[in-house]
């Protein structure tokens, strides 16, 4: 019995003595680093910032077809009646107006009713009575209508339009169309146009009396036309005028009596489009009275040294001359400035070949 103790005793003795020895030889574990280890960084997504600008809005100027900035032209428009007696001239603005309408008045010259609305200058002048025709002129623009005097029954006529009318030395605008060039009366009457359009720039803007193309080679006389060198005008006895192309200014240059026609600011007068309109005229109370409301007739357009020939109709006083081609399509203008030949039936128009 003791025997087998002694050898169970030495057994586990053995045991211990080989477990501890195995521990001796067991290698030390390597110390782990308790902290965590920090997460590979991700590249940043690029970005990108985009340099694109939106085009400012624009519309189309109504009396001109060119292209402006929106807003910018949101005033009434001026017209003025203009002085072309011998003494008046150079007329003063008369190179910046948008349109310029030509009609026959007493002793067989010309008078004019200008309009500025996408440029305006500081005066214009000198600034002459109104006329029969003028209503039936003025009316489709609305706005104001700045002129000298006249008889009465044709201020009474002017007045029963829609147009604001601005008499010389009448009414609370009188500080602003005043006596200020140096020349002998009635040529010197002139008209502070900016402030005008300021004073009254509540008034409306207005509407597009005539068709623009969207530039000068798809006008209607540029496409369609014949080309043309120079037009050739007689209103009466004294009333002699012309129009020469320039293709070095791109425009038509006025004549008057066959000698260039300048402005005072010494800037030669000169039109984008010309349009030759015959019409009818007759003398009333010894007044030369052109007849547009109700009627139609023929004439030309020239635009981009070419010419056309047309037809033109206006229906009512307050509607605009409408202008057609041979195949009855309306005609396009090209972007820009229009005169607007008012030239009797017993006068001359006739086409100078290019």
């Amino acid at each position: 019995m003791r025997s087998t103790l002694r050898r169970r005793s030495a057994a586990l003795a053995l045991s211990a003595v080989l477990i501890a020895g195995l521990a001796a030889c067991t290698p030390e574990a390597a110390p782990v680093d308790s902290a965590s280890p920090s997460p590979t960084a991700e590249p940043d997504e690029p970005t990108y910032e985009s340099t694109y600008e939106a085009p400012p809005a624009t519309v189309i100027a109504p009396l001109t077809g060119e292209v402006v900035p929106d807003g910018s032209l949101d005033r009434p428009v001026l017209s003025a009646k203009i002085d072309n007696a011998p003494l008046a001239r150079p007329q003063v603005g008369l190179d910046r107006a948008d349109i310029v309408h030509v009609e026959l008045v007493e002793g067989g010259s010309v008078r004019y009713a200008a309009s500025w609305h996408s440029d305006l200058p500081e005066e214009v002048g000198p600034v002459r009575s109104v006329r029969p025709m003028d209503p039936d002129i003025v009316s489709p623009f609305g706005g104001i209508l700045v002129y000298s005097g006249a008889q009465q029954r044709f201020i009474d006529a002017m007045r029963n339009t829609p147009v604001r009318n601005i008499i010389f030395d009448y009414g609370d605008d009188a500080d602003l169309v005043y006596r200020g060039l140096p020349r002998p009366a009635p040529h010197n009457v002139i008209a502070r146009v900016s402030q005008l359009v300021d004073r009254y720039a509540g008034d409306a803007a207005p509407q597009q009396p005539y068709l623009f193309a969207d530039r000068v080679e798809n006008a209607t006389a540029v496409r369609d036309g014949s080309p043309a060198f120079a037009l050739n005008l007689r209103y009466g006895q004294i009333g002699q005028s012309g129009w020469q192309w320039s293709a070095a200014d791109n425009a038509w240059l006025r004549l008057q009596g066959g000698t260039p026609d300048v402005a005072a600011s010494g800037a030669r007068l000169s039109a984008t489009n010309v349009v030759v309109l015959r019409v009818r005229v007759e003398v009333i109370q010894s007044i030369p009275t052109t007849f547009l409301a109700g009627e139609s007739g023929t004439g030309f357009v020239a635009s981009g040294g070419k010419t056309i020939p047309v037809t033109w109709s206006k229906a009512g006083q307050a509607d605009p001359i409408r202008i057609l081609d041979a195949q009855g399509v309306a005609v396009r203008l090209a972007p820009g400035n229009t005169w607007v030949e008012l030239v009797p039936t017993s006068g001359d128009a006739s086409i100078t070949a290019g």
